[in-house]
């Protein structure tokens, strides 16, 4: 890990966004869609859900991943990896990485995932079970590490490559680590996010813990009744400022800091006094230097439970005090569901674009405010305001929390 000396020697950039979500793919149409509060939940077709009580959740249908991908074949990889090598794509023409002409051994990949490639498995299952010939490629690449190795073979990366399974924190995860690895003169530029299918098995985990709302998404309301089980992935291009600004990169935001916990409580229950959430807020803010007074806006890990929401609010409470009566907090989980391993990545998307644009974007479906939960929630309509650092919550099971801060990219 870097010292503190070469952290404030090299600074980070944000330079490329690439996202596929339920309510929108690509930088420009997933924006539109967060700054409008369109919902992207519906009926589940990836699978039969006539076995369970509820029947909902979001799914990437405006793209085919698989017509994004130059170098992979598509036919020999799990959905999982077509939706991470597809964003990683997105993420580095938006960036023009290829113009940088950075060394390949000089460029890495860092990914988070929840279910990996799970769908592999359960594809394996139904083909057995239907009397066909199941695909051994499918097989082949059913480790999770064949993720990451794949964004790196269709990206030409030759750099470190890595994969990070810690859950619904994950995304933040990768993120921070490729914070790291350019800090401390590793790489130069690092292609980070996270990814996951649509999972039955996912769904039905979820199902059997009572989680899933049977029709909408309600983080923070008084009669909120759970998440959706969503998919999707995002990636984005970590490079250093000096670089990036040298080579005239649009840059989006600038990667302040992170904090990373684990409050290691219960296997799928929040600590309930929030104690890993706040050491990873508290932590990230010291990474950057910066204090409470300084957050401009919190992307709330808001899942829409009664727990999480609950808890996450506690732990906001008590970092910022009497500042958490003003701060505006908002989930896009929402408008997308919990997309799991690639729900912080996509996530730092809508912040690095909040503070680009300066605007926040809604918690949508917000009836009756919960007056227990975040007193400042920014309800059904975004918000028009500067967003000088945005910070972003991710919480999972087994008490992983990870916490990233973006910010303006100030000289």
């Amino acid at each position: 890990m870097s010292g503190a000396s070469i952290s404030m020697q090299r600074r980070i950039a944000v330079t490329g966004l690439g996202v596929l979500s339920p309510a929108g793919s690509g930088k420009a149409k997933f924006w539109r869609a967060m700054t409008r509060g369109e919902l992207g939940i519906g009926e589940i077709q990836a699978f039969d859900t006539s076995v369970f009580s509820v029947s909902r959740g979001g799914e990437v249908t405006d793209v085919d991943p698989a017509s994004l991908l130059r170098v992979l074949d598509p036919s020999g990889v799990s959905r999982t990896t077509r939706l991470a090598a597809a964003a990683a794509r997105m993420a580095a023409e938006d960036a023009g990485l290829q113009e940088a002409e950075y060394p390949p051994e000089r460029v890495g990949v860092c990914f988070g995932t929840t279910m990996g490639n799970h769908t592999v498995l359960e594809q394996h299952h139904d083909e057995e079970r239907s009397g066909n010939e199941p695909d051994i490629r499918l097989g082949a690449h059913y480790p999770y590490a064949c993720i990451s190795s794949a964004v790196s073979e269709e990206m030409g990366c030759e750099g470190p490559s890595f994969l990070i399974p810690t859950a619904c924190a994950a995304g933040n995860y990768a993120i921070s680590w490729g914070k790291e690895l350019i800090e401390d003169g590793t790489l130069d530029a690092a292609i980070v996010g996270g990814s996951d299918a649509l999972s039955r098995t996912c769904f039905a985990m979820f199902h059997r813990l009572g989680a899933i709302a049977p029709e909408r998404c309600r983080p923070f309301d008084l009669d909120r009744e759970g998440m959706m089980v969503s998919e999707g992935a995002a990636a984005l291009i970590l490079e250093d400022l000096d670089r990036a600004k040298a080579r005239g990169a649009v840059i989006y935001a600038e990667l302040l800091g992170y904090g990373l916990a684990c409050d290691a409580s219960h296997a799928t229950a929040p600590h309930p006094e929030g104690l890993g959430a706040m050491l990873a807020m508290k932590r990230a803010m010291e990474d950057a230097g910066v204090g409470p007074e300084d957050i401009s806006y919190i992307s709330a890990h808001g899942t829409g439970t009664r727990a999480n929401d609950s808890t996450e609010s506690t732990a906001v409470r008590r970092t910022f005090g009497p500042l958490a009566e003003i701060l505006p907090v908002s989930s896009i989980k929402s408008m997308i569901g919990h997309t799991m391993g690639a729900a912080s990545a996509i996530e730092a998307v809508a912040c690095a674009l909040a503070v680009h644009h300066g605007v926040i974007p809604p918690t949508m479906n917000v009836e009756t405010p919960d007056p227990d939960c975040v007193p400042n929630t920014v309800a059904n309509q975004a918000q028009h305001m500067p967003v000088s650092v945005a910070m972003s919550n991710a919480f999972a099971f087994g008490g992983n929390i990870s916490t990233i801060l973006l910010g303006g990219a100030a000289e």
